[in-house]
């Protein structure tokens, strides 16, 4: 399968089951790339990160799955445990809880946007209440806390990407 460049759009979601893992898999849409290292993003420029504006443009496409890929190197550069990592992490959250629907799992669902809401919560307590990356946890916190309480539902059972949620990241 030819690479996925940065700036396209994978010609497929991940969906567990429904089509070929994008990394273990030879026919994987990004088998074989090798991940670029990144550093941490500043908590207030956002767009001086172009994997967190990936991850951004990914999720609210409907790629969930690919969204918490771009997010996760981040996180891991922000250590993990710092108040930037807690809201990353809540992203990735977000995501998975994404890929749940996709999958048909409601109890996944509502399990992977409560963490996220709490994260969301912890990173809003952590930076005063300021935005994150341009984003507001609050607000994010509440919309997962929202998801967490009724679940949306997607019938489509293929690898095309599906927006299931009723809110983007990008800023306007």
């Amino acid at each position: 399968m030819t690479p996925v460049s940065a700036d396209a759009l994978p010609p497929y979601t991940y969906v567990p089951g429904r089509a070929p893992h994008p990394l273990r898999e030879p026919d994987g849409h990004s088998y074989g790339e090798a991940e670029e290292p990144v550093d941490a993003p500043v908590v207030d420029r956002p767009d001086d990160s172009p994997r967190f504006l990936r991850g951004t443009r990914l999720f609210d496409a409907g790629f969930y799955w690919e969204a918490h890929e771009a997010w996760e190197s981040l996180w891991l550069a922000a250590g993990r445990t710092s108040p930037l990592a807690a809201f990353l992490k809540g992203l990735i959250k977000l995501a998975a809880a994404g890929v749940k629907v996709r999958e048909g799992v409601p109890s996944g669902v509502k399990r992977h946007a409560r963490r996220a809401a709490e994260l969301f919560e912890e990173a809003a307590e952590a930076f005063d209440g300021s935005p994150v990356l341009g984003l507001d946890p609050r607000e994010l916190a509440a919309r997962a806390e929202q998801i967490a309480q009724s679940p949306p539902t997607c019938e489509h059972a293929d690898s095309a990407p599906r927006v299931v949620f009723d809110f983007t990241l990008q800023q306007r």
